[in-house]
């Protein structure tokens, strides 16, 4: 029997999701015995495989069109979908933008801030994503399995990811649910 896939991406966060599943350090050689690693941040490939993937993986928060584009492809191609840290599963960080707006969060980042220079101004091209009002991954596809934590500690990640590639939905609770 084949082994499950996992594919994972990154939204609008830190990144300390990825950081943290690094952090199940030699653990990782366990995990790559139980399931093949298909795209990630971290590898060459990008994008889940287009015949889908048993689980996908998603951190940070969902605000523009780019990342609402990812959510969409990874919810498509993923049987299981993990929304992974408090930018996945509440949106976080990202989304205290949602107070002020993003065309001021681009004025104060790109004009305002005091680094900037006198000629500084904020980015407009087409080419850019469309950005929108900061939304958990829930609020835009559907999630089965939500990893809260900022980010998670490493033997949560470590605990879902087992439970997941032996065909298990991962119960976060007790030892591992917590808060450090």
């Amino acid at each position: 029997m084949s082994k499950p896939k996992i594919a994972s991406d990154w939204l609008t966060g830190c990144a300390g999701c990825h950081m943290s599943l690094l952090d199940i350090d030699e653990r990782i050689i366990k995990i790559a015995e139980l399931v093949d690693i298909r795209a990630t941040p971290i590898t060459d490939f990008k994008e889940p495989d287009e015949d889908g993937v048993t689980v996908g993986i998603l951190e940070g928060a969902v605000s523009n069109s780019y990342n609402e584009e990812v959510a969409k492809k990874m919810r498509a191609r993923s049987k299981i979908l993990v929304a992974l840290g408090d930018c996945a599963v509440f949106g976080g960080v990202p989304a205290m933008r949602n107070f002020c707006g993003a065309r001021e969060a681009l004025q104060r980042a790109y004009v305002d801030a005091e680094s900037n220079d006198e000629e500084a101004v904020v980015p407009d091209d087409p080419e850019l994503a469309t950005m929108t009002e900061v939304r958990a991954l829930s609020e835009v596809v559907k999630v089965d399995v939500h990893i809260p934590g900022c980010p998670p500690p490493a033997d949560a990640i470590f605990y879902a990811l087992v439970e997941l590639a032996n065909g298990r939905i991962p119960e976060l609770k007790d030892e591992n649910l917590r808060w450090d």
